[in-house]
């Protein structure tokens, strides 16, 4: 059969070299990688027997089989499974099927430390590349079912393959490595030692179903009388989580987590659930201790293994899951589902639909006891998936309170501790009656804004939602204990008492006829930009802010929506204007020294009076009163504006502009 040869990807060769060379401390574990993909094919196989009537493979004797040869110092991982064509050794064999790979090499680069690096290794499922850490050659032999060709791969790893057919391969895949010489510094063991071998397995493959069968301990290949050594399995085959707690280690059941998310570190948390009666299941779910990198990108599988009665029937069964906890990793085995079922089918199926809702009831009261009882671990929790958890808000009312219920935030009580609503509720001032928030990019942002202002004068606590999905859960959320959710930034704000209410109330109205006519006139004059100027009570400090009506879509949520190709009216927000502040009182004064009142030639109409009384002398701050202005106090009118608009972390229509006007200005006063 003819030969053809490849040249590795340049990723892929970068790959290569770093793991032969490698800070990869822990080279036992290329056995478990290749064994975890031999139990991936039997799993295949047997699903794909169950699907399609016309694969009439014998599925009687599944297994996986590890076979040494001292002499030739060579080992082989063979399983008769699933197989490849052709066609798949050259594509998922041949390059490094993972569109993170130029990433994954970058960090594992500037990683300092073999932990890391191994973590970086487990999240990109290079699983089969771990061999070139122990082998100089190694040779892949497989045959698809149902077809009758075989495809051999071989490489020492240094930058070419070969690919060529075969017509004698058995169906399943061996993969033989032809080992270095063992270097103990090197961490680098005899593997082809049947202690080794099955240290290896019982560290991190007991738990797999299939039986690993590996010939009995001999000093010599073949007994006295010239028969074969007996075949024995070495691992136990039991299924973890049909067996008690009290028989499973902490150790078993975080193998049991590496070999089903492929990742490296152990789990945050461990779930264990057991439903009997009329429908019968087990499941064992994990969460994870750290997010995955693609956690947030468009594609990243989710869902937990599907088994029936033990039988492999799905990987990230989606219907088991919901979207908000699609980094919970785990297996599901029930008793009662047909073993010939599809994704569809269980989108439909009520026994799925049962599973699914107790499953996530089942999560959120884990993390909330680990929130009371395990307060750091919660913290890790929260760090690594609070923002994906509060996606749910959007989309799982059932469990709606109990998503609030483990949410924490961040507040303007303390700069380093989070608080749930709970906590807040509690602390809430006399006669308070919401629970006060603001969104923003970050901390720092909200905290510097003129909206805070007001708040920070008082003392009253103020949310700080810093996330994305923020912007959108509050909108949805009404309420929490009978408590209404109010943005600092929309709306009007009233923070007095009663009493302060009566103490201040001479003074607001007396404010408001001295202001009518600025505000009339900034309304007019801002009109293509702002609905309404009016007088703030938020504001202590700044000149001016934006402020939305109370049911305005926020700018971050309109530029989110427009982001995503999805078009936006554009909104006229609400100027207010800080009375105190004398940039504003300056702006009314010179307002009001410009204004005039429009003067008429005709003689004043019988009885009426010629001469003018007090009130109409100080028609001029009268907002019924038509005035001119020049264009410097236009200008002032814009410029405030503009500021305000910045500090609310908007965009300019013309920046260009406002930097002239204001370049102007400044080299007025110098």
């Amino acid at each position: 059969m003819s030969t053809e040869t490849f040249e590795f990807q340049v990723e892929a060769r970068q790959l290569l070299q770093m793991m032969i060379h490698s800070i990869y401390s822990n080279k036992d574990v290329f056995l478990r990688e290749l064994i975890s993909n031999a139990s991936d094919a039997l799993d295949k196989l047997r699903l794909e027997v169950l699907r399609d009537d016309g694969l009439r493979e014998d599925t009687s004797d599944l297994h996986i089989a590890i076979e040494v040869d001292k002499k030739e110092r060579t080992l082989t991982v063979r399983d008769n499974g699933i197989g490849m064509s052709h066609a798949d050794v050259v594509q998922l064999i041949g390059t490094i099927a993972n569109s993170g790979t130029a990433k994954f090499l970058k960090e594992l680069k500037e990683s300092q430390d073999a932990g890391t690096s191994e973590e970086l290794i487990g999240q990109f499922g290079v699983g089969f590349y771990s061999s070139f850490m122990v082998a100089d050659e190694v040779t892949l032999l497989t045959r698809r079912a149902g077809e009758s060709q075989g495809t051999r791969w071989e490489s020492s790893g240094e930058g070419t393959y070969t690919v060529e057919s075969v017509d004698d391969a058995p169906q399943g895949t061996a993969v033989t490595l032809r080992l270095k010489p063992e270097d103990a510094e090197d961490q680098l063991f005899d593997y082809t030692s049947g202690w080794k071998i099955r240290e290896i397995v019982k560290r991190y493959s007991d738990f797999i179903t299939w039986p690993i069968k590996m010939a009995a301990e001999s000093s010599d290949d073949e007994s006295v009388d010239g028969t074969p050594r007996e075949i024995e399995t070495i691992n136990s085959m039991k299924a973890l989580w049909a067996r008690s707690r009290s028989e499973v280690t902490d150790a078993e059941y975080n193998e049991l987590y590496k070999h089903i998310s492929h990742d490296w570190t152990d789990p945050l948390e461990t779930i264990r659930m057991q439903a009997e009666g009329t429908f019968e299941y087990q499941a064992l779910l994990f969460i994870p201790t750290h997010a995955p990198q693609d956690l947030f990108m468009q594609g990243h599988k989710r869902g937990v293994q599907l088994y029936v009665k033990r039988v492999f029937i799905m990987d990230e069964c989606e219907a088991l899951m919901p979207e908000y906890l699609r980094f919970v990793k785990g297996v599901v085995d029930a008793q009662d589902l047909s073993l010939n079922v599809s994704r569809e089918i269980l989108q439909q199926d009520r026994q799925i639909q049962l599973m699914h809702r107790r499953l996530v009831k089942k999560v959120l009261s884990t993390v909330k006891d680990m929130k009371s009882a395990h307060p750091d671990r919660y913290l890790t929790f929260w760090k690594e998936f609070g923002r994906v958890v509060k996606e749910g808000l959007l989309s799982d009312f059932e469990n709606r309170d109990a998503i609030l219920g483990i949410s924490s935030f961040g507040t303007t009580r303390d700069a380093e501790e989070l608080t749930s609503l709970s906590e807040y509720v509690e602390r809430m001032k006399e006669g308070q009656q919401h629970i006060f928030y603001m969104t923003g990019e970050s901390r720092s942002a909200i905290e510097s804004s003129p909206h805070m202002e007001a708040f920070q004068a008082k003392g009253i606590e103020v949310l700080l939602l810093t996330d994305p999905v923020d912007e959108v859960w509050v909108q949805s959320v009404p309420e929490f204990e009978g408590k209404q959710l109010l943005s600092i930034a929309k709306g009007e704000v009233d923070l007095d008492t009663e009493e302060e209410k009566k103490e201040v109330e001479a003074e607001r109205e007396k404010q408001q006829q001295d202001y009518a006519g600025l505000l009339n006139w900034m309304t007019k004059e801002l009109g293509e930009d702002v609905k309404e100027v009016r007088l703030s009570s938020r504001l202590t400090v700044s000149p001016a802010c934006i402020v939305g009506d109370t049911h305005d879509v926020t700018p971050a949520l309109e530029n989110m929506y427009r982001a995503m190709g999805q078009e936006v009216p554009r909104i006229k927000r609400i100027l207010e204007l800080n009375p105190s502040h004398g940039l504003v009182s300056g702006l009314r004064k010179a307002h009001a020294d410009q204004a005039a009142p429009v003067t008429s030639d005709a003689a004043p109409a019988e009885g009426e009076a010629d001469a003018t009384d007090d009130s109409t002398a100080d028609a001029t701050d009268n907002s019924t009163v038509d005035t001119t202005v020049d264009a410097g106090l236009s200008e002032a009118a814009e410029l405030l504006y503009g500021m305000a608009l910045l500090a609310d972390g908007g965009e300019l229509s013309d920046p260009s502009r406002f930097i002239k006007l204001m370049a102007d200005r400044l080299a007025r006063t110098l």
